[in-house]
């Protein structure tokens, strides 16, 4: 791989993690309602579930996915549910939020819940499964071992996605800590569940 195809891989990964997908929704929801700790741990899943799909299509498994309309739509619809669920009970959450919450720090339980959340996420999506199964064939040259190609290629994907999303998580960070009161948090959190429902949509419209 030549250092020209390289840094074309890096431009093309960049523009198609600006574009807000399920997973920019999520971070972003994550971000507002829990904060930045919880988008970052939400972040972490992401990455992961990025890696299980990366490989998945490089084995080939991703082509016998994109065969079959009917595994499709089951794994299509199951993230696109998901995420619904996550969005209203986040907005409940958020209409049940009480003084005594805003002191309260992120539990192990609530960091294990945004890194499941992210993971899920990442993997609940067909569609990238597809991608990757086209487009590391055009960056890969059959004339070279193929496996430390593809470790490259990974390694590149997941430090460009963890800047996208890192600068979506701070960008709702800092509008979270403008806003502290009960009533503003409150407002975030329904706002943050507005996008993992938005993030659902899309899922499912796709």
């Amino acid at each position: 791989m030549s250092i020209e195809v390289w840094i074309a891989y890096v431009a093309a990964c960049t523009i198609l993690s600006l574009i807000p997908g399920p997973s920019v929704f999520m971070v972003i929801g994550q971000s507002l309602s829990k904060g930045l700790n919880a988008a970052c741990y939400c972040i972490a899943g992401d990455l992961l579930g990025g890696v299980v799909i990366m490989t998945v299509a490089y084995v080939g498994l991703g082509t016998i996915l994109a065969a079959s309309s009917e595994v499709y739509l089951v794994v299509k619809w199951v993230g696109a549910a998901y995420m619904a669920w996550l969005g209203v009970s986040q907005i409940l959450a958020a209409k049940q939020l009480s003084e005594k919450d805003l002191r309260l720090s992120a539990t192990k339980t609530a960091r294990s819940g945004s890194l499941r959340a992210g993971f899920l996420t990442g993997i609940l999506n067909p569609k990238a499964i597809f991608f990757h199964v086209a487009f590391l064939a055009q960056f890969m040259n059959p004339a070279h071992p193929m496996t430390p190609q593809f470790l490259i290629l990974m390694a590149t994907s997941t430090a460009v996605v963890l800047g996208v999303l890192g600068a979506y998580a701070l960008l709702a960070a800092q509008a979270r800590r403008i806003f502290q009161s009960l009533r503003a948090r409150k407002r975030l959190g329904y706002t943050g569940g507005s996008f993992l429902l938005g993030g659902s949509a899309l899922m499912a419209s796709n």
